[in-house]
């Protein structure tokens, strides 16, 4: 894989970079939808979802983790169907923590199985687990172990799952609030995982914070986003192998041997990134803190848009000519509104 030598040129600061397009709350409808030449429209799919945390889709139904443990299933009409998850474990009470990613496994039509991680409470604290979920008319149940006793802390618990184009299984895991143990070759926190043949989870890449989203464009590049230590947030190319340098450095610094990001909030904003997504050309981004859907173009590093106006957004999915996202407002951190939380559709977006 080609060494990435392009990175984001000028720190995006809270005033935006020169020629950033922004779509506020002023022309967006949050219940409703809007229009826009450059981002598309947006419409509400569903409301009413529960603290959601990932989303993934099987023809016409989308099913999205909640952090309290259950499944939201969405049919085309919108009506939301809540199903326990089945877990063999209690759910931690840490903050942050709970059922967070979940992916349908390739074949899920005739297995009706799922990927799934959640923080459970442990003998000693906060601990990671994935495992196998499956769906069947009686509802969801835990059926496998993939990887477990993963420490965790207070929060950092990482959480993302997702399945690269060959289908291959990838986990991140976040520092657990100590960060030595990314820099810990010895240890699974601060790391990003990936399943091999043998379904044992290894070390893909080292030195990250809290990462929370990851994508591939069509030639396989791999794309991650990352929270940083009061901004400095960031989103990486990922290669095998590679120290993303936390908390040796963040932001714009340079050490050898470690990676400087993609593009990064710089000193001055936080956009506590989440899911992750890419279509068309672009990685749509979900943004906690930023509350906004932002859209960056890989190539340059550059942040080209913000989709605003609709609070806190945990995740982001490409499916057709359409982007989906839900808002992340019942968590406990943000501002609910009436009918949060809400699966929403960027229907025909811009390139940019």
């Amino acid at each position: 894989m080609k060494k990435l030598v392009v990175i984001l040129v000028s720190l995006l600061i809270a005033g935006g970079c020169a020629g950033e397009k922004q779509e506020t709350a002023e022309n967006k409808l949050p219940a409703g939808g809007s229009v826009d030449e450059e981002a598309g429209q947006v419409a509400e799919v569903a409301s009413g979802l529960q603290s959601p945390w990932s989303i993934d889709r099987y023809g016409d139904t989308f099913y999205v983790s909640e952090r309290g443990g259950t499944i939201a299933e969405i049919g085309p009409d919108g009506a939301v169907r809540r199903l326990d998850a089945g877990l063999s474990a209690p759910l931690s009470g840490a903050a942050e923590a709970g059922l967070m990613g979940f992916v349908l496994k390739p074949g899920f039509g005739e297995s009706g199985e799922a990927y799934a991680y959640y923080t459970y409470q442990g003998d000693s604290g906060p601990v990671n687990r994935i495992v196998t979920l499956r769906r069947d008319d009686a509802g969801w149940q835990e059926t496998e172990i993939h990887l477990d006793m993963v420490m965790s802390g207070p929060v950092h618990h990482g959480g993302r799952l997702a399945l690269s184009p060959d289908g291959t299984l990838f986990a991140t895991i976040g520092d657990r609030q100590d960060p030595g143990t990314a820099q810990d070759p010895d240890s699974l926190n601060g790391k990003i995982l990936r399943s091999n043949e043998a379904g044992e989870f290894e070390v893909y890449t080292m030195g990250h914070r809290n990462p929370q989203g990851l994508a591939w464009d069509e030639n396989g590049v791999m794309y991650a986003t990352e929270h940083g230590q009061s901004a400095n947030d960031e989103l990486n190319r990922i290669e095998k192998g590679r120290n993303y340098g936390w908390p040796v450095i963040q932001g714009t610094e340079q050490r050898e041997g470690m990676e400087r990001p993609l593009a990064t909030s710089g000193d001055e904003e936080t956009w506590a990134p989440s899911g992750l997504a890419y279509h068309s050309g672009l990685l749509y981004a979900g943004a906690l803190r930023g509350e906004a859907v932002l859209v960056f173009d890989p190539g340059t590093g550059s942040l080209i848009r913000k989709i605003e106006g609709y609070g806190r957004v945990r995740d982001v999915f490409a499916d057709g000519d359409s982007i989906y996202f839900i808002t992340n407002n019942t968590d406990g951190w943000g501002t609910p509104r009436q009918g949060d939380d809400r699966l929403m559709e960027i229907r025909h977006p811009g390139n940019g």
